[in-house]
């Protein structure tokens, strides 16, 4: 029991995250997994990374050079990404039959934000059917578009390479030519398919499975849920709103569509920094001002528990509220009527202070290896850390030390830069029990 305890859950998650990426690299290197030409290690490592990161950054077009052996290894890359090493293989265990021991329940727990470690096994069998149901659903949608243009069986494989991408918020597409969905901005099918489910995939399990019960059995939202709702939905709205005024009249954008197209294609480019990575807009001839709101809503990112990146929308709520506390006078931080321990604002704060970090030290080094734009380096670094997959489309021309750069940095957004930093830290136990002296300092 002392030693299941103790375990490090951020280090056997970073453990998994790295086994799955090296496994998917060296698969990738191999001449069945590409069409035509080379591909030297580095690039493979890097496809791997963005594949299990659920990112999207890509150094090579997944369409056109990566053979369908290879297409399916990154897809199945995706997926596992999306889930997570731990969950994949606690699943594996259960199909088995085998027995989930205490350790493995402990770090499932950490992962999917559960206060105890009942109904572990349930838990994990209920996001896989959820996962599953979402991907079939999306998968029959696009082949109504896909099967027809490509035939039944090519098509099928698009679409259900789509809806394991878009659910897994990863990004990554088939379509050829780095063009994502800008060939066709307005496919409402495609698209409106591919929006609804990268949308879903980033309010997170738990969110999403207590909206379920809600509706069957009139049970009340967590305030977690509750946050996570309200914030997703002002970001989506705010995001909406300015991106619509900003590129309304820019005629390499917006400017030559109708309004309801305009809203729908705005909306989409306000949903995806949210680290779903699919664009239907071309990033590079956007203005500078909304480069600068996409660029906040990526460092944001989706929710926790979900399959995107990001500081997480709740760790920006709840800096935010306490924000709105301290300037109302309150000692506690309130919303709802419920008010939440001080423990959980030193994580937030924590969390946005290693993200900053780690954004300025790969903006750095990329300024040193790459004479480039300064704002797509810093949007490059940005979507890295975010697992977003959204790029100005410098990613092809990075050398080989930005690459590993962008690698660690798409490793760092995934797993989260708190948790690596714990992953690696060595933690004294004793020391949590002590309670020191208490002394005030000068602040602001």
């Amino acid at each position: 029991m002392k030693r299941a305890k103790t375990i490090n859950p951020a280090r056997a998650m970073a453990a998994g995250f790295i086994g799955l990426i090296i496994t998917g690299s060296l698969l990738l290197s191999l001449p069945a997994a590409r069409v035509t030409g080379e591909l030297n290690y580095i690039d493979a490592l890097f496809t791997a990374a963005s594949a299990v990161c659920v990112t999207g950054l890509v150094v090579v077009d997944t369409g056109s050079f990566y053979s369908l052996f290879g297409q399916i290894i990154i897809m199945v890359l995706i997926f596992f990404g999306a889930l997570g090493f731990m969950t994949m293989t606690t699943l594996i265990f259960i199909f088995l039959g085998r027995r989930i021991t205490l350790r493995r329940s402990l770090i499932i727990k950490e992962i999917l934000g559960q206060e105890s470690i009942g109904r572990i096994s349930q838990l994990v069998l209920n996001v896989f059917l959820m996962t599953l149901f979402f991907v079939l659903v999306g998968t029959i949608l696009l082949s109504v578009r896909y099967a027809p243009q490509l035939g039944l069986q090519q098509g099928f494989f698009v679409a259900l390479f789509h809806a394991v991408s878009a659910f897994g918020n990863a990004g990554f597409d088939l379509l050829g030519g780095y063009n994502s969905l800008n060939l066709n901005p307005v496919d409402y099918l495609v698209n409106g398919t591919i929006l609804v489910l990268f949308t879903v995939g980033g309010l997170g399990f738990t969110v999403i499975m207590e909206l379920v019960d809600r509706l069957q059995f009139r049970q009340r939202l967590s305030l977690h849920s509750h946050l996570v709702l309200f914030s997703s939905a002002t970001l989506l709205l705010g995001g909406t709103l300015m991106i619509l005024a900003l590129e309304y009249n820019n005629p390499e954008t917006l400017g030559g569509f109708s309004f309801l197209n305009k809203v729908f294609t705005a909306f989409f480019s306000a949903a995806t920094p949210r680290t779903a990575g699919f664009s239907v807009l071309r990033t590079e001839l956007m203005n500078h001002s909304t480069l600068l709101v996409i660029m906040a809503l990526m460092f944001i990112g989706a929710s926790p528990t979900s399959t995107g990146g990001g500081v997480k929308t709740t760790t920006v709520g709840v800096v935010f509220i306490t924000l709105v506390n301290l300037i109302k006078g309150r000692r506690e931080p309130v919303v709802y009527y419920r008010r939440f321990p001080l423990y959980q604002i030193m994580r937030a704060v924590s969390i946005i202070t290693a993200a900053i970090i780690l954004v300025f030290i790969t903006t750095l080094l990329l300024t040193i290896f790459e004479d480039r734009d300064f704002i797509a380096l810093l949007f490059e670094s940005i979507s890295a850390f975010g697992t977003v997959g959204l790029s100005t489309g410098i990613t092809p021309q990075l050398s080989n030390p930005s690459k590993l750069v962008i690698i660690f940095t798409m490793l760092s957004g995934r797993i989260g830069p708190l948790s690596l930093l714990i992953a690696l830290a060595w933690r004294n136990e004793e020391d949590v029990l002590l309670r020191y002296p208490e002394e005030n300092i000068m602040i602001g």
